[in-house]
């Protein structure tokens, strides 16, 4: 089902089914169940909001962040709340390209395809991997024919024509990251107090917990900037300081300290997080049998000239490691993304596993199925977050994996909400023993207050003194 007219979906807790909340207008923050709808927590017909939303929401919440293993999958809904709140207006979105070699053919398999896996009309991540799959077909075909061959021709225009396309395409993610930039400075500082505290809210780690690990499908730079404005040091495959290399064997660089006066076990450097782009990023270059990391600024104007450095070999936007590409040889097409994809299973199908969905509309398969693997471990535990579900594929993949009572949903535009989460919602981003402790005094000292006012008087004894 599609969200309508301003719907919420909500199951947390001991919910065994999901509930739908119904909007009650002209607030948008003012709910009552929708009808036909019943639960432990609230009566027909009663008007809620935040207060009591809280209530279910902020200590479920806190409870899943301080499970032994924590992951977290932000897809692009993250980018387009960060990039509204900043500017006021929508991110650019992912247009596809008329391509004019074979372009009925294309156009007629990224629909098919597209239908096939419940995307709608496809986008451009749809056409760049059935144009990377025609080439390697007409590439073959071409190897036996003349030099003049209309294959031979088909394979040039088309690689052309890709190259085109990828760099429009980079072009439009670093308009996205240009637009953050260049905002005016009381809205972009408004976005990234919303952006950090977001992080740090999964990344607030107590220090002897598991790190978080934070995956990604976007290809821009956000969380990267709000990593830099909190402070959180991101740990990923990539080693060196001018040219960063992506390393197929992952070293497990845990960063810790002995607290003074303290034995035993060391603790977690805080601050620091497990950092993975599942699709790559639109500052990756294949160049030279190496995946490097170039010195791409936030919100470049063109990426031409940074393609263009010394030891790149003049690189094209064919080179740019956005998934599906590069387009060189098939074998490329599984590297690193295979390795990728093995750190995204590695992390989350593990006991004792929560792992966290914001802004993530279950239209990759590929991740969708290491998801589904990870909830057949009974410990595990799915959390999605979203502002909307256009296309239903939220709630199709909900229902098809049959895992209820593995599954916290918060589904809508007040519940997906990156303002009202933040300000409402999400726990606080420091967990730390001090807070622990505090709760843990509290708690005695409304104890002790308790037995103190049930102590036996001689009012309450029957009696008075004589």
């Amino acid at each position: 089902m599609s969200l309508q007219n301003g719907q919420q979906i909500i199951k947390t807790r001991d919910d065994p089914e999901r509930l739908t909340l119904a909007p009650i207008p002209p607030a948008n923050d003012r709910f009552k169940l929708a009808e036909g709808v019943s639960c432990s927590w609230a009566k027909a017909d009663e008007e809620f909001g935040p207060e009591k939303l809280r209530e279910r929401i902020e200590p479920w919440l806190t409870a899943l962040c301080q499970s032994e293993h924590l992951s977290l999958l932000v897809g692009s809904g993250l980018t387009h709340a960060v990039h509204r709140l900043a500017t006021g207006a929508s991110l650019p979105g992912m247009n596809t390209v008329d391509f004019k070699t074979l372009g009925d053919v294309i156009k007629a398999e990224v629909k098919r395809t597209a239908k096939e896996l419940e995307r709608g009309e496809g986008n451009i991540e749809d056409q760049i991997r059935v144009v990377n799959e025609l080439l390697r077909g007409l590439q073959i075909l071409a190897a036996t024919k003349a030099k003049d061959a209309q294959e031979r021709k088909h394979v040039e225009d088309l690689r052309r024509e890709l190259s085109e396309a990828l760099q429009s395409f980079a072009a439009s993610i670093l308009q996205g990251e240009n637009n953050l930039a260049s905002a005016p400075d009381d809205k972009r500082e408004h976005a990234f107090t919303y952006l950090v505290s977001f992080l740090m809210t999964f990344a607030s780690r107590s220090g002897t917990r598991d790190r978080l690990h934070l995956f990604t499908t976007n290809y821009d730079r956000y969380i990267e900037i709000g990593a830099d404005v909190a402070g959180l040091r991101l740990v990923d495959r990539f080693v060196g300081t001018l040219a960063p290399i992506f390393r197929a064997s992952r070293l497990d660089v845990d960063l810790h300290y002995n607290p003074p006066g303290i034995r035993g076990e060391p603790r977690y450097l805080e601050g620091v997080a497990r950092f993975t782009k599942l699709h790559g990023s639109v500052d990756w270059v294949h160049c030279n049998g190496e995946i490097r990391r170039i010195g791409l600024p936030f919100g470049a104007d063109d990426i031409d000239p940074y393609l263009k450095a010394p030891g790149l070999k003049s690189a094209t936007a064919l080179q740019l490691m956005i998934y599906p590409n590069p387009a060189k040889d098939v074998e490329t097409l599984f590297y690193p993304y295979s390795e990728l994809f093995r750190d995204f299973a590695a992390a989350i199908c593990r006991p004792n596993s929560t792992l966290f969905c914001y802004g993530y509309s279950f239209g990759d398969e590929h991740i969708n199925r290491i998801i589904e693997d990870m909830l057949t471990i009974p410990s595990a535990h799915l959390v999605i977050i979203s502002y909307s579900d256009p296309l239903g594929r939220i709630m199709r993949t909900y229902e098809r994996l049959g895992r209820g009572a593995q599954v916290t949903l918060l589904l809508g535009d007040h519940l997906g909400d990156l303002k009202t989460l933040v300000d409402h919602y999400l726990p606080k981003p420091a967990i730390d023993r001090t807070t622990i402790r505090m709760a843990d005094l509290i708690k005695a000292r409304l104890g002790a207050q308790v037995q103190v006012s049930q102590a036996p008087t001689p009012e309450n004894e029957g009696g008075a003194l004589s």
